[in-house]
């Protein structure tokens, strides 16, 4: 084969191997780390600083600041995020994203296989999930490093080739030429971590001395920040479609990054200085790695620094770039919250998914309020089209979001008890449908007494409203054991299931009554009993979202997880957040 080809599958191949490696340990640390995503999660819409910790840790976990910054857009343009706190977890993505880099800068050559082989038998023989998590992650881990020695092999020829190492010159003589070709490179694989993995690899071939690096720290850091620049990309790419504060977000990443770049372009003599005076001594191709980790970790911290107090100003900036504000961005029939692009992060999508569910309650509890002014109002034309409207919205919101859980729950990225816990949420808004399907079953009998010119009588009206307020009661406190996690639900919502069956009867027994003293019209019986046993068959239905909190199912609450978690850590005592 072809010295050249060779190189080139090489290059692709070990490249491939990285990421394949990269995206495996995010998604098992993500599996590994569970409930403990939750917390993390909580903290990105507190203050600036705590912001900022929370963007490095989950970026950290997720391996990717693109990774992170797609989920911010999505919160942000869910209305679950303000753009002022969606940038102070930007910038901690950025510091969060040179962990890989650090590891990356680790010399394990010889430990490779031993890394694969005990994280595949982890994986293989243990019968636990967490430690099958722990096996899948270790595993990753491996492949990744043998991904990069698969590049760095391929590389070396690179490195003593006259035209590749001129090549190189240039690019450490004029910086512009590094940016570019870093933003360029980063464009192309869509992955910061995976260019600065090569640069790191490719940094440390010996030049024709065989001691100093091939392109050496001067030449890489250009290269450097053109990969901050580059991976910017994805995020613009993502709010493509999304609110105009989505799209600042992802402008507030670009011009964090080039901001940064362009002030950093200027003092790269300096940085170097200062990243060989803190990084390992020895020959420039042994401790060359280390220090483009240290680079990349310098200046992602300094240009946080510099920009957190600023936050008021990237927040004018960005608003100066994209003005004016959204109209209209949300229909009420379609998904508020929920966004495919974060159906590979369960916890994020477990918490978006829980508000939509949230929304769907609130229009299934309009949906039973408007039944009931269906019979109070004559059967009226204007509620019935709100009716109508109202109906139509909450089967819509159903079926996106039974479609979103499906993708959660084939993606494979979910723990068993995620798995559970999303489809327990499934169940509860099927039971939200059903009601509304009850509803609307209510409103079919009317429609018929109507066109057959019959109509109950007022009192009979007057008497279904006492089971209309126990159906209003019974929903409300349905939805508020999910909200709370109760599992002593299904026996507080029983109570009001047999209250509801006592109103039943006595109301069956007051038509019959009627009927008797021919107040009543005796062929409407099977419709009023038709019409009793749709709110009875709600009141079932409520039964069946409480059973599901009684088996530990409830919605994702990250604003309730960061008060819990303060409470544990301040013992109780109130925070002032900014």
């Amino acid at each position: 084969m072809n010295e050249n080809i060779k190189v080139i599958f090489g290059l692709v191949g070990g490249l491939a191997m990285f990421l394949y490696g990269m995206n495996s340990m995010s998604d098992a640390l993500q599996k590994a780390a569970g409930e403990k995503m939750k917390k993390v999660l909580s903290f990105l819409t507190k203050n600036p600083i705590m912001g900022a910790l929370a963007g490095a840790l989950v970026t950290a976990v997720l391996q990717s600041s693109s990774a992170t910054t797609v989920m911010v857009i999505g919160f942000v343009s869910a209305g679950l995020m303000t753009l002022p706190q969606a940038i102070s977890v930007i910038f901690g993505a950025n510091i969060g994203t040179t962990m890989t880099a650090q590891l990356m800068a680790f010399k394990i050559s010889n430990y490779i296989y031993p890394i694969i082989f005990i994280g595949f038998m982890l994986y293989f023989v243990s019968k636990s999930e967490k430690v099958k998590n722990i096996g899948m992650v270790i595993f990753s881990f491996g492949l990744l490093f043998e991904g990069i020695e698969i590049m760095g092999g391929v590389m070396k020829p690179l490195a003593g080739s006259p035209i590749f190492t001129d090549l190189m010159g240039k690019v450490a003589e004029i910086p512009v030429l590094g940016i570019l070709l870093g933003a360029v490179m980063t464009v192309v694989v869509q992955s910061s971590s995976a260019t600065i993995a090569v640069l790191q690899n490719f940094a440390s071939q010996a030049g024709p001395d065989g001691v100093t690096s091939v392109i050496g720290l001067a030449g890489a850091i250009p290269i450097l920040l053109g990969d901050n620049i580059g991976t910017t990309i994805t995020a613009l790419l993502a709010s493509i479609g999304q609110s105009k504060n989505a799209k600042r977000t992802a402008i507030a990443h670009s011009v964090f990054n080039i901001s940064g770049s362009i002030l950093f372009a200027f003092l790269i003599p300096v940085l170097a200085k200062f990243v060989q005076y803190i990084s390992p001594k020895g020959n420039e191709v042994d401790v060359i790695a280390r220090q483009i980790a240290n680079a990349h970790t310098t200046f992602n911290i300094v240009c946080t620094i510099i920009w957190l107090p600023l936050i008021p100003i990237m927040v004018k900036i960005v608003m100066f770039i994209v003005r004016g504000e959204d109209k209209n961005v949300f229909a009420d029939s379609k998904p508020r919250f929920l966004d495919e692009k974060l159906i590979g992060q369960p916890v994020a999508a477990m918490f978006l998914v829980s508000e939509e569910i949230r929304r769907l309650s609130e229009f299934g509890a309009e949906l039973l309020k408007k039944a009931r002014a269906l019979f109070e109002n004559g059967n009226s034309e204007v509620v019935r089209a709100d009716f109508g409207r109202d109906y139509g919205t909450v089967k819509n919101l159903h079926d996106s979001i039974s479609s979103y859980i499906t993708k959660m729950l084939s993606s494979g990225n979910l723990t068993e008890a995620q798995s559970e816990q999303t489809a327990g949420l499934l169940f509860v808004t099927n039971n939200i449908e059903r009601i509304s399907d009850r509803c609307f079953d209510m409103s079919v009998v009317l429609n018929k007494l109507y066109g057959r010119k019959k109509a109950l009588s007022k009192s009979a009206v007057s008497e279904l409203g006492e089971c209309f307020d126990i159906a209003d009661e019974i929903f409300e406190k349905a939805m508020l054991s999910v909200e709370n996690g109760d599992e002593d639900a299904v026996k507080k919502v029983s109570k009001s299931k047999d209250k509801m069956r006592k109103t039943q009867k006595k109301l069956s027994k007051a038509h019959l009554s009627r009927v008797k003293k021919q107040d009543c019209d005796a062929a409407l019986t099977p419709d009023y009993a038709e019409i009793l046993h749709s709110l009875d068959r709600i009141a079932d239905n409520c039964i069946g979202i409480a059973e599901e909190a009684s088996d530990n199912i409830s919605f994702v609450d990250l604003k309730a997880e960061a008060e819990s978690v303060e409470e544990n850590i301040f013992g109780g005592a109130q925070c002032v957040t900014v």
